[in-house]
């Protein structure tokens, strides 16, 4: 392919497509480039699989840390394990790439999305996005692109297209938006509390400049002589169809109309219609047209089937205006809340049932050493200090297979409602603790990462975190059927699997704290997007009603398996001093209170302990070490030890100083220990610091008043 550039521009930042220069054997490949950031994103693809009913399509991100010129710790010194932004970039290119496939379409795709150059102003991932839509086109596979990608942010009162890291951190939206020339296909946003009116403008901004992208993709394919793919579906014996349909439609109607059913019970009779009409197959002659279509596609029959089931579904939607279990479209499911439904020991948790799905959270509170340090060397000093974990286990959804580590899915869904309660949680100066809250899905039929949203709101406030306001959050839905459009509140299961529209609106009853859309049809206009948001509203706000009922406000008083943390601040240069050579020093600190200590590069010195007293002890010690002392003042101190020419004197906590015998009293002192033992308390007065740093101590010359303001000192401390 020759080799071809072209370039856009938003608000003075150029981006730049080249073509034909790298990978020529992928089936397309582009590399992108903004800034000094460049990402290389190329398409192969491979025959079908024999037995596959869904379209495998694999999405890979990776991250070279040469692209920030670095060279990788530890022993091999190469790239190891990703991190977790890596998978959610990974994820962020599927989604809106997806939708986009051909329905029918079973061949092997890969998408390799890599950075390799990254100037820490530019991010890549809406880059990779866009380039993965650019190399799909240009290995000519069946595609109803192009498909575009940018992030708007908000700095001040005006929105920026592909806003830089610090442009993002600074203001109160990070919106990712995709579309497609017939509108948008994936939007993925974490907001400030922002009102619904400017989220809708938001992404129509940002839709507006993916048009443009679209757009400059259009010119350069055409420019290469390149058109869209158009092919075709493979057809299905029309005999198999129709017999199938024939057989399957009142039965499964009569389903669909029993709304009292449960998930079970429904999936159960829509299962046994299925083998009924597998078995009246089997019993055709072996030479019959429709057994043999059968046989030559395993698949035919659940497909059609699944295909019957959901245009039926939809058709009772669109003319009747109800649902499968009965509701009405912007109707929510009946929602119930528990909290501390664990034992104290777990700091708080919070159960959250909507209909069948049932989310039980639990909150952890932490030290500042628990905090996760996100160093991937490209940007070392990110560090988070809420975690939201979720885990979706097999059982959920009634099913028997092993337990893996986490995958996109469950990492997508944590980082979603990570996103949606960040805004609301207090100040690290506030309230420094780590927080990690865990959501565990024991049921599942339908948005469960909105669940958790819900569950985990409600174990913070029953860990006693002050949040700032509760969140909760509702899944939307669509169905669309040629002009008809209808949108639901509260997707279950079946709505979302046989539906058009995935979108999770989680916020407060300020604003939207986070957004996720996803779509299965080849894009959606900002009037239905518009709808979708404002009707989410009032249902997030029933949802927020029910909860609130069950806790209004944080607990003022922690668990008492809660950790205590106290703060001081002390100069960084005497960091050190504390730590002290090898960590001896804070580690005999520890061993002799029982506290954790964790100190941070600006002096902040967190000291935690279930026991209160225990990190009182320590933080006193710390006090003593990093005081400054001044000839002149004053102390009660204890006696340490003896030597013959002195006595040690603890004058604070970690701090010691000596008295010379000739201190010791106003008279000669033939032994020390004629004056004082180990263990007395005495006053003391410092009488010099000298050039080495040591505190010399005496008893003579104390004015009675400063006696006794050392005492009452000492007795309030």
């Amino acid at each position: 392919m020759e080799e071809l550039e072209k370039s856009i521009s938003f608000d003075g930042r150029d981006i730049r497509l080249k073509v034909g220069l790298l990978a020529p054997q992928a089936n397309g490949s582009v590399l992108i480039q903004s800034g000094d950031t460049a990402v290389l994103v190329t398409a192969t693809r491979a025959v079908g699989r024999e037995g596959i009913d869904f379209l495998p399509l694999l999405v890979d991100y990776e991250e070279r840390l040469y692209a920030a010129g670095r060279i990788p710790g530890g022993f091999l010194r190469r790239e190891g394990r990703p991190p977790e932004k890596v998978t959610l970039t990974g994820r962020l290119i599927d989604r809106p790439l997806r939708p986009l496939f051909p329905h029918w379409l079973r061949d092997d795709i890969q998408i390799v999305a890599t950075t390799l150059s990254l100037d820490e102003q530019v991010p890549p991932d809406v880059l990779a996005v866009t380039g993965a839509s650019i190399a799909v086109c240009l290995a000519k596979i069946p595609f109803n692109g192009p498909m575009a990608a940018v992030r708007v942010g908000l700095v001040g009162d005006d929105f920026v297209i592909n806003p830089t890291y610090k442009e993002v951190e600074n203001g109160d939206l990070d919106l990712v938006v995709a579309g497609s020339p017939e509108g948008v296909v994936m939007v993925e946003a974490g907001a400030n509390q922002l009102p619904e009116r400017d989220i809708i403008e938001a992404i129509d901004f940002g839709y507006e400049a993916v048009r443009d992208l679209i757009t400059a993709q259009q010119e350069l394919l055409a420019a290469l002589g390149i058109e869209l793919v158009q092919a075709t579906a493979p057809e299905v014996g029309s005999e198999l169809e129709n017999f199938i349909r024939s057989s399957s439609i009142d039965a499964v109607k009569d389903v669909l109309s029993h709304y009292e059913q449960d998930k079970e019970t429904r999936d159960a009779a829509l299962d046994e219609i299925k083998a009924s009409v597998k078995t009246a197959i089997a019993e055709f002659p072996e030479t019959d047209p429709i057994r043999v279509a059968t046989e030559q596609n395993g698949k035919a029959l659940d497909n059609i089937f699944k295909d019957v089931t959901k245009k039926l579904m939809r058709r009772q939607i669109i003319e009747e205006g109800i649902r499968v279990d009965g509701r009405k479209l912007d109707e929510v499911r009946p929602v119930s809340c528990r909290v501390g439904v664990l034992p104290r020991r777990v700091h708080g948790s919070g159960l959250f049932n909507r209909g069948q799905t049932q989310v039980l959270s639990a909150c952890t509170l932490g030290t500042p050493g628990d905090a996760q340090a996100l160093a991937d060397d490209l940007h070392p000093d990110d560090s988070k200090r809420y975690l939201h974990h979720y885990n979706f286990p097999p059982y959920s959804v009634g099913e028997v297979k092993p337990m893996r580590a986490p995958g996109r899915r469950e990492i997508g869904h944590g980082a979603l409602a990570e996103r949606a309660l960040v805004p609301v949680l207090p100040a690290k100066e506030n309230f420094p603790y780590v927080l990690r809250v865990v959501s565990e899905v024991l049921s599942s039929n339908g948005s469960t990462s909105m669940g958790s949203v819900c569950g985990s709101t409600l174990a913070l406030m029953d860990a006693g975190v002050p949040i700032t306001k509760p969140v909760s959050g509702a899944a939307m839905g669509l169905i669309k059927e040629g002009d008809e459009i209808r949108i639901l509140t509260d997707i279950q299961g079946i709505e979302d699997f046989l539906g058009d529209m995935d979108f999770k609106v989680a916020g407060t009853d300020t604003g939207i704290t986070a957004l996720q859309m996803d779509m299965k049809i080849n894009g959606l206009s900002m009037e239905v997007i518009a709808k979708a948001i404002q009707q989410a509203k009032p249902a997030r706000l029933h949802i927020l009603e029910k909860m609130l009922a069950t806790i209004d406000k944080p607990r003022t008083e922690l668990s008492p398996f809660a950790p205590r943390l106290m703060t001081i601040k002390i100069e960084p240069d005497l960091i050190g001093l504390v730590i002290g050579p090898g960590g001896k020093t804070i580690k005999g600190i520890t061993e002799e209170t029982g506290a954790k200590i964790d100190i941070e590069d600006d002096g902040t010195v967190t000291v935690s302990a279930i026991d209160s007293e225990k990190a009182k002890r320590a933080l006193a010690i710390i006090q003593g070490m990093t005081r400054k002392l001044n000839e002149g003042d004053v102390y009660v101190g204890r006696v340490t030890r003896i030597i013959p020419i002195g006595a040690f004197v603890e004058v604070l906590p970690g701090k010691e100083g000596m008295i010379h015998i000739s201190q010791l009293a106003d008279y000669r002192v033939g032994k020390v220990e004629d004056e004082v033992a180990v263990g007395d308390e005495v006053i003391v007065k410092v009488r010099e610091l000298d050039n080495k740093g040591r505190i010399n101590l005496t008893r003579l010359g104390i004015h009675p008043d400063q006696a006794a303001a050392a005492r009452a000192g000492a007795n309030a401390g």
